[in-house]
């Protein structure tokens, strides 16, 4: 008579992945942002992963948690299994129908920069389709399952689609009032929490020495910003790359001539190795070619 005794549970692979997160990331909140879900779940699957083993891989305090010396003993091989799952994953991505590609990016690159070129891309394009998130920060493209990130920040040149130029903008009606960068006191100055030291930067290469603050409403959104400027609410500090449409089109005027490059730039990345042939590189390599405005 055949025995068939019981099987020893295998640890929970989402345990697993909520252990890792955390223990990489420094904590249950930030794991939880990466991983979709809240602290409370990150912590509910460490504890039930901590229970099974029977020891535990946090030591919790006051000041939050750290690593207990078996987590930071386990730590660098889940981090080497799970970048693998990554890779293996993408080349499913890239072998297997339908082809999507999933980009994440800024709220306003989404609104202003990329939203404007999918027709075309989509003309050029007929059998990918586009999915894009609009997200505060980069996400780690080896746990999330993002094919392209495009965001403003430093990096190397082969992923740099255009650079980062600034510069003050309003509507046509409030220009008139603005002959030098000493009228910015007088009038509200408006900006967003993702760029709220925009105005600094460029006071400070333009108007070096001089004494100028800038005082206006700050937006949680750059798009609300750059609503209020079309309404002659005040002087926004302008991307390049996002309002060049708003600016050919006379809806939005550039008062002074000074421009600032800053060292960042809109740069687009994926994950090495993807494939020639894959919709994400074929995607990447349109955006690339995309760092003018759109006609």
């Amino acid at each position: 008579m055949p025995v068939s005794p019981p099987r020893p549970r295998n640890l929970s692979l989402t345990a697993l992945r909520a252990f890792e997160a955390a223990a990489r990331l420094g904590g249950f909140a930030a794991a939880g942002q990466e991983l979709g879900v809240t602290p409370g779940a990150i912590s509910a699957q460490i504890k039930s992963l901590e229970e099974e083993l029977g020891a535990p891989l946090f030591l919790r305090g006051v000041k939050g948690v750290q690593l207990s010396a078996l987590g930071q003993r386990a730590l660098p091989g889940f981090s080497q299994v799970f970048d693998q799952l990554g890779e293996a994953i993408q080349i499913l991505r890239d072998e297997a129908p339908p082809r999507i590609v999933h980009i994440a990016t800024l709220p306003a690159i989404a609104q202003y920069w990329l939203s404007p070129r999918l027709p075309r891309l989509r003309s050029e394009m007929p059998g990918t389709e586009i999915s894009i998130t609009a997200l505060e920060h980069p996400p780690n493209l080896k746990r999330t399952p993002y094919d392209l990130c495009l965001f403003f920040q430093e990096a190397p040149t082969s992923q740099q689609v255009c650079a980062d130029v600034i510069f003050p903008v309003c509507s046509p009606d409030l220009a008139g009032d603005l002959k030098s960068p000493k009228d910015l006191e007088r009038i509200p100055c408006l900006s967003d929490t993702t760029w709220v030291d925009d105005w600094q930067h460029w006071l400070d290469a333009t108007v070096p020495g001089q004494k100028i603050t800038p005082r206006g409403p700050v937006y949680s959104l750059y798009a609300l910003a750059v609503e209020e400027a079309l309404n002659g609410a005040g002087v926004l500090m302008g991307h390049e790359a996002l309002l060049a449409p708003l600016l050919a089109s006379g809806r939005l005027i550039a008062p002074f001539e000074a421009r600032v490059t800053l060292p960042r730039g809109l740069c687009l990345w994926s994950m090495p190795g993807r494939s020639q042939n894959s919709a994400s590189r074929h995607v990447a390599d349109w955006l690339r070619g995309q760092g003018e405005a759109p006609s």
